[in-house]
């Protein structure tokens, strides 16, 4: 068993066994956040779907008010035209086929990648390397367009997919500790929200079980969350 540090123990005595209004929440956060790199703010919410079968997997995107904090590198698969409007709208990289070579090879320096619908053929045959990491396209997601410009643009702005995990949870980061207050508890509003939304029609009863909020290193800390 993993020996737990001082400043953990710090921290773990400061959250009480109760839920924390977002506001209080992000607060406590702060008061409590110990490491000395700028640590990612998560987010874990416990659904009760159950993700097998197709109508409750959960997913979705949504463009947090204040960004992630971090540069978003951004890959686009396209041809002609449409690798000069992904260069011109901030794509890191911008290429055709040659992007399907070196995926294939192990090339993963991006964070993200959009793709033009008459790449998809190819890109496809990719699935089982970038699926599993979460980077496949996809047009419900708004990363398989024609409009490269419009998708960089809010790729670099903030914008977050979330998808249920096969335990019915998502997990996604909403900013960094260094942001103040106001900024997170935006994000972390915006983020709830898009969730909130994306509940399935299907589903009866409760939709959010639980949600959490915590630092990379710190202990989490219980929201309260309304599903109105």
């Amino acid at each position: 068993m993993a020996k737990i540090g001082k400043k953990h123990k710090s921290a773990l005595t400061q959250v009480e066994d109760k839920t924390y209004s977002i506001e209080e929440a992000v607060q406590l956060l702060k008061k409590i956040h110990y490491a000395k790199f700028d640590e990612s703010v998560d987010v874990a919410l416990n659904l009760s779907v159950n993700p097998k079968y197709a109508d409750q997997n959960v997913r979705g995107t949504t463009t947090l008010p204040n960004g992630l904090g971090k540069k978003i590198r951004v890959l686009v698969i396209a041809q002609g035209e449409k690798i000069k409007e992904a260069e011109e709208a901030g794509a890191d990289f911008a290429m055709g086929n040659e992007a399907i070579e070196k995926i294939q090879g192990g090339w993963f320096d991006y964070d993200a990648i959009v793709a033009t619908p008459d790449m998809m053929k190819e890109v496809g045959k990719l699935g089982k390397v970038l699926g599993p990491k979460g980077l496949m396209p996809n047009p419900k997601l708004g990363t398989v367009t024609f409009d490269v410009g419009k998708a960089v643009k809010e790729l670099k702005a903030g914008k977050v997919e979330f998808r249920v995990n096969k335990e019915g949870v998502i997990h996604s980061s909403i900013g960094k500790i260094s942001f103040d207050e106001e900024k997170l508890q935006e994000n972390l509003k915006a983020f709830l929200d898009a969730v909130i939304k994306a509940r399935p029609q299907s589903l009866k009863g409760k939709y959010l079980k639980s949600a959490y909020i915590s630092t990379t290193m710190s202990p989490a800390v219980k929201l309260l969350v309304s599903e109105q």
